[in-house]
C-alpha cells in the first residue's frame, strides 16, 4: 500500500510517500480501508521532533503519522466480530499513528460505525477536532443570553464554536483573517464576522454591538489579537483558552479577574482526557444530525509534505484532510 512515512525529524519536506507492506490486524483490531485522514497541529510538532507539550510521545523512526480516519473495515483479528467487515467507520488510533496511509489498524473498541450519509472527512474532523469543542462547550454553559466571540472563527475548533453558539440562540461573534475566511464564518451563522487585520476591529466591533456586552470568549489564538478579544470581555464575563497560535497566551493577573468578575480557564488537556469516548460521542451526533458541518482543506495523500506546510503557515480553513 501507498502511505506517508517519516525517515528523519525536520521540515515537512521529509514526510515521504512510499510504498509499505500491508498492516496485518491482529488481536482485537481491524483494518480499515481509509477514505480520509485526519492531519492535526500536533502531527506537524511531532514530525518535527517535539511533543509541543502534548502528552503523545515522539515516535521512532520510521513511522507513520496521523491518528483520525474514517473508511471501511475490510479485515478483523482472529477474536473480533466478523460482522465489522464492510462497515464504514470512524476512528480515533490514540497514542499509536498510522492513519496518512491508504489502510490503518484500529482498535475494535475505538470504532464508531457511521451512517453513510456523513462525509468521511466530515467524520475525521467530528473525532478528533469535534470532541475537542464538544469538551470546551461542557465547560462554557452557553446560554441564548450570551453573546459569544470567537478567535480564529474559520478553524476547525472555532467554526464548530460559532454553529454551537448560534444553535441555541446565542449572538456569535467570529473573528478571521482575510476578506474569504470572513465571508467562510458568516456563511456559518455568525452575526458578525469580523477581519483581525483590520487594526481597529475592536472598535468597530463595540460599534456594531451597541449596549451588548461580550460574555463568553472562546480563544485559541492568543498573541495581540487574543488579548484584544479578552480585553472586550465584559464584567462578569467568562474566557475558555485552548491554544496560542498567535505567539502566546492570553496574558492576565489575579487583580483582572477579580476587579472585572471574570473568570478565565484552559480549556483543553487532562481534563478532557477522562471523557474522551462520550465527547467523540457527542461531536459525532451533531455531525449526523446536520447541527454541525465542517469546514475542510483536503489534499491528495501523497501531498501531505503541502498539508503540513499550510497549517504551520495558516493558509486552511477548518480540519485540514488527506485523502488516499
Amino acid at each position: 500500500m501507498k502511505a506517508i512515512r517519516l525517515h528523519t525529524f525536520g521540515p515537512a519536506g521529509n514526510l515521504v510517500y512510499e510504498d509499505v507492506p500491508d498492516p496485518t490486524p491482529g488481536s482485537g483490531t481491524v483494518l480499515v480501508e481509509v477514505e480520509a485522514a485526519g492531519v492535526h497541529l500536533v502531527d506537524t510538532m511531532i514530525r518535527a521532533g517535539t511533543s509541543g507539550g502534548s502528552p503523545i510521545p515522539v515516535p521512532e523512526l520510521p513511522t507513520i503519522p496521523g491518528r483520525e480516519v474514517a473508511g471501511r473495515v475490510s479485515a478483523v483479528g482472529p477474536d473480533v466480530d466478523p460482522t465489522w467487515i464492510g462497515k464504514r467507520v470512524v476512528v480515533h488510533l490514540g497514542m499509536v499513528p498510522g492513519g496518512y496511509a491508504e489502510r490503518a489498524v484500529a482498535k475494535v473498541e475505538s470504532l464508531y460505525e457511521l451512517a453513510d450519509h456523513v462525509d468521511a472527512a466530515q467524520a475525521v474532523a467530528a473525532i478528533g477536532t469535534g470532541r475537542t469543542t464538544a469538551g470546551i462547550l461542557g465547560q462554557a454553559h452557553l446560554t441564548a443570553d450570551d453573546v459569544v466571540l470567537v478567535t480564529a472563527a474559520a478553524g476547525g475548533i472555532g467554526s464548530y464554536l460559532i454553529q454551537a453558539a448560534q444553535n441555541i440562540g446565542a449572538v456569535a461573534i467570529g473573528l478571521a483573517g482575510g476578506p474569504e475566511k470572513v465571508e467562510l464564518v458568516r456563511s456559518l451563522g455568525a452575526q458578525y464576522a469580523i477581519d483581525y487585520r483590520d487594526p481597529d476591529w475592536t472598535t468597530r466591533l463595540r460599534a456594531e454591538l451597541g449596549d451588548r456586552d461580550i460574555t463568553v470568549l472562546f480563544d485559541g489564538v492568543g498573541g495581540t489579537n487574543g488579548q484584544q478579544a479578552f480585553d472586550l470581555l465584559a464584567t462578569g464575563g467568562r474566557a475558555l483558552m485552548f491554544g496560542w497560535s498567535g505567539g502566546g497566551p492570553i496574558e492576565f493577573t489575579h487583580e483582572d479577574l477579580m476587579s472585572r468578575g471574570l473568570t478565565a480557564g484552559w480549556a483543553i488537556g487532562a481534563k478532557l482526557a477522562r471523557h474522551l469516548r462520550a465527547l467523540e460521542s457527542a461531536a459525532l451526533e451533531e455531525v449526523t444530525s446536520g447541527r454541525w458541518q465542517a469546514l475542510t482543506t483536503t489534499f491528495p495523500l501523497s501531498d501531505a509534505a503541502s498539508a503540513h506546510q499550510a497549517l504551520e503557515t495558516r493558509n486552511t480553513t477548518g480540519k485540514v484532510v488527506l485523502i488516499p
